[in-house]
């Protein structure tokens, strides 16, 4: 796979301001609502390197990546926070999970929003400019969605566990720490298993997929580039 130093510029710079805002916002939130252990340990942080997962950041997509996985993900080092810590821990525990993909959503509208300043950027730049807003506007859609998946430890697994009756958050909880392996086998275990046998059991990236393009469609609408 050839992949020239041009998409490796358009991509990281994108990949790494999602990760770092997305994160540095569950931190701050936190701290917010009680929580100061992420603040004490200096992930309220602009700083990429106090937030990139060595395995989940790079080492995972990328194998993802070359192996032609249908779907990429991976993940940044998890922001510690101790909810009993928190003034109203179910409710707040929501609040801080949402905090990731919300920042993720407003990266991608402000990605969008300066796709218009791009008539006053220098000529031998604007193609540079354009292909980072547009990966900008890509990558944190992505981040969004993937994230609101409905398992632990994903954000949207913490907004359920917050959110639902006890009786189904406490199962779903205690599925945290096999979270990742189920991640693995829905989104690529599965689909493979599914290719020995001629069928198209793809359906979860197929959902993300679909999802994704709702979130970058509405994005543009909002910000008059449809």
């Amino acid at each position: 796979m050839n992949i020239s130093i041009y998409e490796i510029s358009v991509w990281v710079l994108p990949l790494v301001l999602a990760i770092t805002f997305h994160e540095a916002a569950h931190a701050f939130v936190a701290h917010r609502l009680g929580d100061n252990t992420a603040w004490q340990l200096g992930r309220v942080s602009f700083n990429p390197f106090k937030h990139i997962d060595p395995f989940g950041t790079v080492i995972l997509p990328a194998m993802l990546l070359f192996a032609h996985s249908p779907f990429l993900f991976g993940y940044a080092k998890p922001v510690p926070v101790n909810f009993r810590k928190l003034n109203h821990p179910r409710l707040d525990m929501v609040w801080v999970a949402l905090a990731g993909p919300a920042t993720n959503i407003l990266l991608a509208l402000a990605a969008a929003l300066a796709l218009h300043a791009l008539p006053f950027a220098p000529a031998g730049a604007a193609q540079w400019i354009f292909d980072n807003l547009k990966n900008a506007l890509l990558i944190n859609a992505v981040l969004a969605v993937f994230n609101m998946m409905p398992i632990p430890p994903l954000d949207g697994g913490r907004v359920a566990v917050g959110l639902l009756p006890r009786a189904l958050a406490a199962p779903l909880a205690r599925l945290e720490p096999f979270g990742m392996l189920i991640l693995i086998g829905l989104l690529i275990l599965l689909p493979l298993a599914g290719s020995q046998f001629g069928l198209n059991l793809d359906v979860i990236s197929a959902i993300l997929r679909t999802l994704t393009g709702y979130v970058i469609q509405a994005v543009l609408f909002l910000t008059g580039n449809a």
